[in-house]
């Protein structure tokens, strides 16, 4: 019997204006906007879908229970196979993993990941009314901001750990900035230097408000199927080869080790070995850069730097565009987009990336990809490595 390979083979966006839809709508429609990309650029109709994997959705009452049924009565679908994992920004590329191992067990032939959120338009940011329940009730009733101060705290001790300076953090923000001066879909495209970072006004110490990411609407959609179908279809497959994921806490008081990203170390680890390469062999990644400290974690935790290294490894430009490790490339959260839950977005970019669409930020001669997720406050970790061969 012929190995059924997971590919993905159609991903797609929702247009933006300064962080906003162009015109008014729900998330429901945001997403579904996005779907239609994505199997446009597949080549596949909505009623072939039989795969369906959706988070929690912004805007939507009662979503957050049950956001597959919700998604699949809204586009007319009846999936043989849901997933509604919801664990943060790192969802979709735990999505990714679980649609693989459907698809490769053929619970599915075509699977399709949606996100959408409207949060700056309904300007529904705000988590401050968050319940103190579990071991929130030892943060929120204090007064701690969700989430920054959580990432701050952690900030605060990898510096005292290690000696990370507020300019090694602002160097992810400074190449991030960088890459959206290429990209003609970013909200933030000016010049931005380390002392512009610096000189932003504090929001949790240490953390300034350009360490942190911006607030926008968006939504992302994935397509997956076997290379086989892909192959029918004429289409040129990413391969999934490898997926990780781990989830360690809720609120960073129960954080194992507030200087060392746990469930990405986790993660990282199950995606390399699972799909058999190493780090070198990695040409482009997409991290989550909820803030500049998540970054570094990120960085340490999967192995390309040692614990404490990240400031000296992101410095000198070394992610940005020219530099040596060419990392969030369409942007990221910090100068793209960030609607609510960014994942899916670092999928859709290192797709983009290994098929060579991305104009002047093409990383050259792409080949393999490593996306990672962060949910919650340092909380969740998916790993996804992807490849053209």
């Amino acid at each position: 019997m012929t190995k059924r390979e997971a590919v993905i083979i159609g991903v797609g966006d929702v247009p933006l204006k300064e962080g906003k839809v162009l015109e008014p709508m729900t998330p429901l429609q945001v997403q579904a906007l996005a779907a239609h990309s994505a199997l446009h650029d597949a080549g596949i109709e909505m009623q072939d879908v039989d795969g369906l994997l959706v988070a929690n959705t912004w805007g939507i009452p009662g979503a957050g229970q049950v956001p597959t049924i919700t998604m699949a009565e809204y586009f007319g679908i009846t999936p043989r196979f849901v997933d509604g994992t919801s664990i943060g920004g790192a969802a979709f590329e735990a999505h990714v993993g679980h649609a693989a191992l459907a698809l490769e067990a053929g619970r599915c032939e075509v699977a399709l990941i949606t996100y959408g959120s409207t949060q700056k338009s309904e300007r529904s940011r705000s988590l401050a009314g968050r319940p103190a329940s579990l071991t929130m009730q030892y943060e929120t009733p204090w007064g701690m901001p969700t989430p920054i101060g959580g990432y701050a705290l952690s900030a605060m001790r990898h510096m005292h750990e290690f000696g990370t300076t507020s300019e090694q953090l602002a160097e992810v923000a400074v190449s991030a900035r960088k890459w959206a001066s290429l990209n003609p879909d970013a909200m933030m495209r000016g010049p931005l230097s380390v002392e512009d970072v610096l000189s932003s006004r504090m929001i949790s110490d240490p953390l300034h408000q350009l360490d942190a990411c911006l607030v926008t609407d968006g939504g992302g959609a994935i397509v997956m199927t076997t290379a086989d179908h892909a192959r029918a279809l004429g289409k040129t497959p990413v391969f999934v080869r490898g997926c990780g994921e781990a989830n360690t806490h809720l609120t960073v008081s129960s954080m194992p080790d507030m200087a060392r990203l746990t469930s990405a170390q986790i993660a990282g680890q199950q995606a390399f070995e699972r799909a058999g390469v190493t780090h070198s062999a990695i040409d482009v990644v997409e991290v989550y850069d909820s803030f500049t400290i998540t970054v570094l974690m990120t960085l340490e935790a999967l192995g390309f730097c040692q614990a404490g290294e990240g400031g000296a490894f992101v410095s000198s430009s070394r992610t940005a565009p020219g530099g040596a490790f060419p990392m969030n490339t369409n942007g990221g959260g910090l100068s793209y987009a960030h609607p609510g839950m960014y994942g899916i977005f670092l999928l859709v970019e290192a797709v983009r990336q290994l098929r060579g669409e991305c104009g002047p930020r093409q990383v050259k001669d792409a080949v393999n990809a490593l996306v990672h997720g962060t949910g919650g406050t340092l909380s969740s970790g998916a790993t996804c490595i992807l490849s053209l061969k």
